[in-house]
């Protein structure tokens, strides 16, 4: 069964008693009084757009539709056609098409990465990773080649993660929901659950935590996440940053290291949809596990995540901005090291989902609103 993020979230207090932190400090940190964002509507009539890539030069963004389009914009304003050459795409629930990744060596050989469900040859679904070449005029991806197919099929079309984000070696992390199979993401023979390292070509790096591991897939870089909704590398330390959903509560903040374990379904800081607690849960924290960074009791429902490392606003220096699909507002984390000190929610008096958030070249943020109407926007801080 498909649950809407949507859904009316128990209080505080009902979480607090399920999941024994009655009385604990507090995991969100009173914001700072907000101050509030301008917004320019770029483009509109999306399909539920997921991904955002920008082509360098001011070429404009590569943005991904759920439905299995990827389309270019343009600065002028125009919004091209569907690409052609785009795979197709098994599109359920929350499967379709997601991430859109520009290849790190992209000047030299205009590789185009992309995340989706892939109907198998019997039907069934799997996630998959490919790629594409992007040709000169920007209207085409040649020669697409699928590099990795998680098996076993999809289960069904939700908690499916499909983020991408690339290491300084050029090897991709890509995220990989637990498919509502719970307990999977604790099992290291299964795929579901887990933050995945590849090379470009979709093979395996030799320095993965669990390569030399007979009872293990050698593609896992972590095991435990339920699912990773955004994936980006902290400029400042290099190190991997993830946003992943909870249940009802527990969503999460995560710096995922390798070969650990972070918890799901064992330890949760959220219950089950039905209001029960989760059936495999120890408590909100497990020993040998690894604890969140920063964790809401009451989900926002995070999806992607941009650090902002720009000149152009020097009041968001050291941020990291996460859209929230049923918290419908785009969150800023002031971030001191690995800490989160202060939360500020923008765009929420517009009641949209925000699905994707980048910083582009020219420091201003970009969101996509996850509607069947949906936006590009353009955010600066209010002057």
């Amino acid at each position: 069964m498909s649950f809407s993020f949507r859904d009316t979230l128990l209080p505080v207090f009902i979480l607090a008693l399920m999941t024994g932190q009655a009385g604990a400090a507090p995991k969100s940190p009173v914001p700072p009084p907000p101050t509030g964002a301008q917004v320019t509507e770029l483009a509109k009539g999306l399909d539920h757009p997921w991904s955002l890539a920008f082509l360098p030069d001011n070429q404009g963004a590569l943005i991904t539709e759920r439905s299995g389009q990827l389309r270019l914009w343009k600065p002028e304003g125009e919004l091209s056609a569907p690409l052609k050459g785009v795979p197709r795409v098994w599109v359920s629930g929350q499967a379709g098409l997601w991430d859109v990744r520009l290849s790190p060596d992209f000047a030299s050989n205009r590789r185009v990465y992309l995340t989706f469900a892939q109907p198998g040859e019997k039907g069934e679904p799997h996630a998959a990773l490919g790629y594409g070449t992007l040709s000169a005029d920007n209207k085409a991806l040649s020669n697409f080649k699928v590099i990795f197919i998680q098996q076993p099929a999809l289960q069904s079309g939700i908690n499916l993660g499909g983020r991408m984000a690339f290491d300084d070696k050029g090897n991709i992390f890509l995220s990989s929901g637990d498919n509502n199979q719970r307990i999977n993401a604790q099992h290291l023979n299964q795929l579901q659950g887990k933050i995945l390292r590849l090379t470009p070509e979709g093979g395996v790096p030799q320095d993965n935590p669990f390569v030399h591991d007979r009872n293990a897939k050698p593609e896992i870089w972590t095991y435990g996440n339920r699912n990773p909704q955004g994936l980006a590398i902290n400029p400042w330390s290099g190190a991997l940053w993830e946003t992943e959903h909870g249940p009802r509560g527990g969503d999460e903040v995560n710096l995922p290291q390798a070969g650990k374990n972070y918890g799901w379904p064992l330890a949760t800081f959220g219950i089950n949809y039905s209001g029960q607690p989760i059936p495999e849960a120890k408590g909100s924290t497990l020993a040998g596990a690894e604890d969140p960074v920063y964790y809401w009791e009451i989900s926002p429902a995070l999806s992607g995540m941009a650090f902002y490392n720009a000149q152009k606003f020097p009041q968001w220096k050291n941020s990291l901005f996460v859209g929230a699909l049923a918290g419908e507002s785009l969150i800023r984390l002031t971030l001191e090291g690995d800490k989160v000190s202060h939360e500020e929610r923008l765009l929420s008096d517009r009641k949209e989902r925000i699905r994707e958030v980048q910083v582009g070249s020219d420091g201003f943020v970009y969101v996509l609103t996850d509607e069947s109407d949906g936006k590009l926007l353009k955010i600066a801080p209010q002057s």
